[in-house]
């Protein structure tokens, strides 16, 4: 009960922010100038007085704000998040054909970093002073200050465009024939660039992390008395340091998933990924409003149960998490 109790006060309010979220994302779109009937009318060279009237009609548009909010919300909890008028079908079946690309890719990438980045973290913390941790510093500071988008050009230039390796954009290769094996294999190929850009800025900062965490917690007095007793330094390293710092790289991890998601926009938009991030930038140029509200809901929902993983795994990592709150 001491553990459900905490658990259960996240979930609560983790749906408090996310209506906040729906609140504030309706109304800061609807502050903007313009709606959906002008966006329409531009698109069909024109409309009269009375077809723009009709139209904000038919859209609720006519209506109050407080009322198209309320109307808004009651619609999304019932998993209706309205219409798209330029893609002309359900937004909820938009988002259901994007999201599985999006997840791939950003949960590819967020194992990729983090795994990588504790690896090289735990390496370099254990000889603090070779030419690994000076590479891993290197890389770790590169890849933060790197844009990600420019990193994302420069890998498509070099292994796209001049080694020809990997795929230069899309998911899969219509041309490619097989069972699921071959068609795994092919769209692993066009993953390999997307991965790697949008991990590499947070493969540094895992990777940095860990090492001071590492760093730290080997200095401590319990590893010199775990020494003492004549434990080997494998024993030492992975069964009582590494899993004392993992909690600040956890932590981080949870926190950045916000950033990993928004970062994919830019990372789709450079390989042409068929995710959340392509289909965002093109409603947001055909001003599809109901779109990006639906686009909205689901970054900030994946957001939130990923900040919500992150607390339930500290917690098994580290019970002194769950008893201190």
């Amino acid at each position: 009960m001491n553990y459900l109790l905490p658990v259960i006060q996240r979930i609560f309010y983790a749906v408090m922010l996310l209506v906040a979220v729906l609140i504030l994302n309706f109304s800061m779109l609807h502050l903007a100038p313009g709606d959906i009937a002008d966006t329409i009318a531009q698109a069909s060279g024109g409309a009269s007085p009375e077809m723009m009237a009709q139209i904000r009609q038919d859209y609720g548009l006519d209506q109050p704000f407080l009322v198209q909010l309320g109307q808004y919300i009651g619609k999304v909890l019932t998993f209706d998040l309205g219409y798209s008028f330029f893609y002309n079908q359900p937004v909820t079946t938009l988002i259901f054909e994007k999201l599985p690309a999006t997840l791939l890719l950003v949960i590819t990438a967020q194992l990729l970093a983090l795994l990588l980045g504790v690896f090289l973290g735990v390496f370099s913390a254990r000889n603090p002073k070779g030419i690994v941790s000076y590479l891993v510093t290197f890389i770790a500071l590169f890849g933060y200050a790197a844009p990600v988008f420019w990193t994302g050009i420069l890998l498509l230039i070099a292994f796209s465009l001049k080694i020809q390796l990997f795929p230069v954009a899309g998911m899969i290769d219509v041309t490619v024939e097989g069972g699921w094996f071959v068609r795994a294999l092919d769209i692993a190929r066009h993953m390999v660039l997307p991965v790697l850009t949008l991990s590499s800025i947070f493969l540094a900062l895992y990777s940095r992390l860990c090492r001071a965490s590492m760093m730290e917690v080997l200095g401590s007095d319990y590893i010199r008395t775990a020494k003492a007793k004549g434990l080997s330094e494998r024993q030492i390293t992975y069964k009582h340091a590494l899993k004392n710092s993992l909690s600040p790289v956890v932590t981080l991890a949870g926190l950045q998933f916000s950033a990993v998601v928004s970062g994919a926009v830019l990372v789709e938009t450079v390989f042409s990924w068929p995710g959340l991030g392509t289909l965002a930038l093109q409603s947001i140029i055909a001003r599809d409003t109901p779109t990006i509200l639906g686009i909205l809901f689901f970054s900030a929902l994946v957001v939130i149960v990923g900040n919500l993983i992150t607390d339930l795994v500290l917690r098994l990592i580290d019970p002194r998490v769950g008893k201190s709150s």
